[in-house]
């Protein structure tokens, strides 16, 4: 463990071919270096080198977001007639829990061999969300297995959907164009200009459908009204089969990341707004560096859909989960 000047701390989880290293501040995946064939190191998540510019920049590097992850419209819901306005920090809408979301808070920490707990309480009317919530983001590496465990209870009903802001990388290249990328997925749900879903679900176009693999090229290259409008992907998609349903290849590094999830779709976003801040090494950042899989519940839906399961009601727990697998190109995983 590791401390900076501002008394946040970072925590280890290793074995003997996988080092993560996260912080108490948002709850934060700081860094995942991998062992390759040839005995050397791989990091494969973007990120900073000190904790201070997590704090202080935006972009969520790695961050867990909350209480609501993504977009909510013009920053209200309404919930058992109650109206509640939150705060707009991302053109009209409130974006990943407001102002001062989970992102930039200090959680409370429980490690033991295998995983790390953070735990924090969000008090009621935080940011304009009801009830007192008491939150938890668990860390496990298994083997070659990283999972996030996302639970919480709230003494009154209120608005939960929690989800992490990792970018991959898997090779250190300049950009993910190269990248090759499944997703088991034929429907998506459009944006606007401010990034906010519309609403109704549609069959992916050609340029955006990864049901078989392809470079991640094809799809931000693409002139479709779609990737121009949200400068790249930033897209909700739908999966379609829960087994395996995001796998990520880098042709360079031979290394695969497949994600799993009890969420039914996940947000996916080519890190289009990254503008070439300094990153780890004091190496810059550029547009389409990275990409993030935000696993969670549909953007918006409490505008979208009143049955929402972003809906937390009083006594009732919040319990889902993420896991990102490394693994070498034609094997099953790295040896152990």
């Amino acid at each position: 463990m590791k401390q900076n000047d501002n008394a946040f701390s970072i925590y280890v989880l290793e074995n003997e071919n996988n080092r993560i290293e996260l912080s108490d501040l948002g709850a934060t995946l700081v860094s995942w270096k991998t062992k390759k064939s040839d005995g050397s190191w791989q990091e494969i998540v973007l990120g900073y080198d000190d904790l201070d510019s997590y704090r202080t920049q935006d972009g969520y590097l790695g961050a867990c977001l909350g209480r609501v992850a993504n977009r909510i419209e013009k920053g209200q819901f309404t919930l058992n007639d109650t109206v509640y306005t939150l705060p707009i920090n991302n053109g009209p809408n409130c974006l990943h829990g407001g102002i001062d979301g989970f992102s930039y808070k200090r959680f409370d920490v429980k490690q033991d061999e295998s995983s790390i707990a953070f735990h924090y309480v969000s008090k009621d009317q935080e940011e304009g969300f009801p009830g007192n919530l008491d939150v938890w983001f668990t860390y496990s590496l298994k083997k070659n297995t990283l999972t996030i465990h996302y639970e919480a209870l709230s003494d009154a009903d209120t608005l939960v959907n929690l989800s992490n802001h990792s970018y991959f990388n898997l090779d250190g290249s300049d950009s993910i164009q190269d990248h090759r990328l499944l997703v088991k997925a034929s429907k998506f749900m459009e944006v606007d200009a401010d990034g906010l879903v519309k609403g109704e679900y549609r069959d992916l176009p050609t340029d955006m459908d990864f049901q078989q693999e392809m470079p991640i090229s094809q799809a931000l290259s693409s002139s479709i009204e779609q990737i121009e409008v949200a400068k790249g992907i930033d897209h909700p998609y739908l999966f379609n089969d829960s087994h395996d349903p995001i796998v990520l290849r880098s042709p360079l590094s031979h290394l695969v990341l497949t994600m799993n999830t009890s969420y039914p779709l996940a947000q996916i976003y080519s890190a289009n707004y990254l503008d070439g801040r300094l990153g780890k090494g004091q190496r810059p950042m550029p547009k389409q560096s990275g990409i993030c899989f935000e696993a969670q519940y549909l953007p918006n839906e409490i505008n979208i859909d009143p049955q929402t399961k972003t809906i937390l009601r009083k006594g009732e727990k919040y319990d889902e989960w993420t896991s990102y697998t490394i693994s070498y190109e034609n094997s099953e995983s790295i040896d152990q």
